[in-house]
This record gives structure tokens, sequence and C-alpha cells, in this order.
């Protein structure tokens, strides 16, 4: 096992973790219990952040994986991979607006934003998943350059 490997497999773990406290954080509101949603889904953006520093550490540092599927497959696993990116970046500033409503105590606000984060955060995890069992369960595929070697020409 090797970088390459461990990297996306903690990465991916850490969004699902994310993802799971993200539906026990609504379960507990939906309950009315605010200080246990309020921390389970602070746990819940840690979870987000700790995927972020591992992918982009990787990214940077180490480089990422390339498509090792048939050429065939490959322009929809593309279009599925830029659904994805697109939906974690939306994913991600709904996020951080929706925490900083909630932090504000602007709850009208935050109700409203909370479930269609929550809602976009899910579908996020889930291609995360779809795209981790695609890159590196089905079909492993080579590697490329971290961007700092892209960045620099070595």
């Amino acid at each position: 096992m090797d970088w390459f490997f461990i990297f996306p497999t903690v990465s991916t773990t850490f969004i699902v973790i994310s993802a799971v406290l993200v539906a026990i954080g609504w379960g507990l509101i939906i309950k009315g219990k605010r200080e246990a949603h309020k921390k389970v889904m602070i746990w819940a953006a840690v979870a987000a952040v700790i995927f972020f520093i591992i992918y982009s550490s990787r990214t940077v540092f180490i480089g990422n994986t390339s498509w090792g599927g048939p050429d065939d497959l490959k322009p929809y696993y593309q279009v599925f991979l830029v659904f994805h990116i697109v939906l974690a970046t939306v994913a991600a500033v709904f996020g951080i607006t929706t925490l900083t409503l909630g932090f504000k105590e602007k709850y009208s606000k935050h109700r409203k934003w909370g479930r269609v984060t929550s809602i976009i955060w899910f579908f996020t995890a889930i291609t995360g998943v779809a795209v981790y069992t695609l890159l590196y369960l089905l079909y492993p595929g080579g590697h490329t350059l971290p961007v700092w070697k892209v960045i620099f020409g070595m």
C-alpha cells in the first residue's frame, strides 16, 4: 500500500464521517436538542476540513490518480467527476454560510440554508465515494505529478 492509496482512503473516510455527522445533527435538531446539534455539526465541519487538508496536501505534494478504466468510459467518468467537483464546491460555500448563520444566531435563515446544504452535502459524499470506488477499487490508474512540480516545471 502506498501514499497514492492511503491518502484517498483516509480523506474519503473523513467525508463519509462528515456526512454521517450531518445526518446525526439533523436528527438532533428535529428532536429540539440544539446544543447537541451544534456540537455534532461543528465536528461534521471539522471532518470536512480534515478531508480538504488531506486532499489538498496530496494534490500539491504527491499528485492525484489518473483514470485507469476503459477509454470508452472515460468521458462519462470525467463528466461525473466535474459534477462532483462543482457539487463539492457549492457544498463548501453553502456549509460555511450555514455555519456562519448558526453562529450569528440567525436561526430562520440557518434553518432554510441548512436543509439545502445538508442535501447537497449528502450528494457530495455519495459522489465522492463513487469517485473513490472508480479510481482506487474498480479501475486503479496511474499517478499525476504533484502541483508544485507542474508549476515549477520539474
